[in-house]
């Protein structure tokens, strides 16, 4: 599914002032609906194999051209600091980097709030090993093509000396498109000036594309720094990946322990988020979901927080007032533009269960791998 196809066949067109054709689709082609798709991390033993590789991939990776319009099957390519030293980039280039990126995410695990049960120590491995170096995604809208898209991207990498697959992990949508926890998730996307789409209602004014693409201004004014030389960051992007473990039972149990029926149940996890499980927003559904309005792109983005200042109908605490305040009155950082993302979320393992309370449940393989793309990512991840 396409933005054409969810908002009925026509997207609000603008002017394109980016260059689509060099930004990896990902960026801003929305994700299918259904999807299915691949993660696959590689570690570079031989910067030759590694170079040869990219060379092989780069014809096969979509560009963001029409990207409102496409949407069928598409891959895209990432490669973490220790990757780039892999591939031989020279020093002067990496210590351009932003310390974030070069550092990484285990070693930056006290702002990332990783710690106890969440530290790296206990992250699945290769994560925060430093041995990941390249990441190849595969999106498609149908089974068939990518189990077609994989075979051919296998075929790219696999064989060489100097390569080595450290994992592959299937993820797809759910019934529904729903997440691990039973709620329809990606909404409300930021809107990008200069993307060659008109915001949608409740999306706000454009962002400038700074903030999310390297080489063009920010809400500042002035394009973010790029690492050397530009052509290694011009149109380029940093993204965070997460992979999170969903606990249904844990979940379900407190839903239980705190509410008596399941009508109450289904309202404490509208408070927990924000919105019903079906994405109809609090503020527009206070009192009762709303499916058809959880479904509707047009309108289930369409919304202040004037009305709820206090926050009685969306908690001040949950989860999309904190990721994107909006109106709400702030004591800190007025600009809400300056940290939004673009998230890419795609759910691994079985569908949510409202009956799972044990755990051999918690326990399961199930839950989110999430994308984070921004300019500057890594500070805005630590941010939010």
């Amino acid at each position: 599914m396409t933005l054409i196809d969810r908002l009925g066949g026509t997207v609000p067109r603008a002017p394109v002032t980016v260059e689509l054709d060099d930004i990896q689709a990902t960026v801003l082609r929305y994700r299918p609906e259904p999807y299915y798709g691949t993660h696959v991390m590689l570690h570079v033993a031989d910067a030759g194999a590694g170079r040869e590789l990219l060379r092989r991939l780069a014809p096969h990776v979509d560009s963001a051209a029409d990207w409102w319009r496409a949407g069928q099957t598409w891959i895209s390519v990432a490669l973490t600091y220790a990757g780039l030293a892999a591939l031989g980039v020279p020093q002067d280039s990496l210590d351009s980097f932003p310390e974030a990126f070069r550092t990484g995410m285990a070693a930056r695990a006290a702002q990332l709030l990783d710690t106890g049960d969440n530290a790296p120590a206990h992250w699945d491995a290769p994560f925060g090993t430093g041995r990941i170096h390249l990441g190849i995604s595969v999106f498609s809208d149908s089974e068939q093509a990518w189990r077609r898209t994989m075979d051919m991207a296998r075929r790219q990498y696999q064989g060489f000396q100097g390569l080595t697959v450290l994992t592959e992990q299937d993820f797809g949508a759910q019934p529904g498109d729903l997440n691990p926890l039973g709620y329809k998730d990606s909404i409300g996307q930021p809107a990008i000036e200069g993307s060659g789409v008109d915001s949608l209602p409740g999306q706000g004014p454009a962002i400038k594309a700074g903030e999310f693409i390297l080489g063009y201004p920010g809400e500042a004014g002035e394009p973010l720094p790029m690492p050397r030389p530009d052509v290694l960051g011009r149109n380029g992007t940093f993204a965070g990946l997460r992979k999170y473990q969903s606990r249904v039972a844990t979940f379900n149990r407190f839903l239980r322990e705190h509410a008596q029926t399941g009508q109450e149940r289904e309202l404490l996890a509208a408070k927990l988020v924000g919105r019903w499980r079906s994405g109809a927003p609090l503020t527009l559904a206070p009192a009762k979901d709303d499916p058809e309005l959880g479904a509707d792109p047009r309108r289930n983005n369409y919304f202040t927080y004037a009305g709820d200042p206090d926050g009685r109908d969306v908690p001040l605490g949950s989860h999309m007032r904190r990721m994107n305040p909006r109106d709400t009155n702030l004591a800190q950082l007025t600009d809400v533009n300056v940290h939004r993302i673009i998230r890419r979320s795609t759910t691994y393992g079985p569908p949510y269960d409202p009956n799972a309370t044990s755990l051999q449940d918690d326990e399961a393989a199930r839950g989110i791998y999430f994308l984070f793309i921004s300019a500057k990512a890594m500070a805005t991840m630590e941010f939010l």
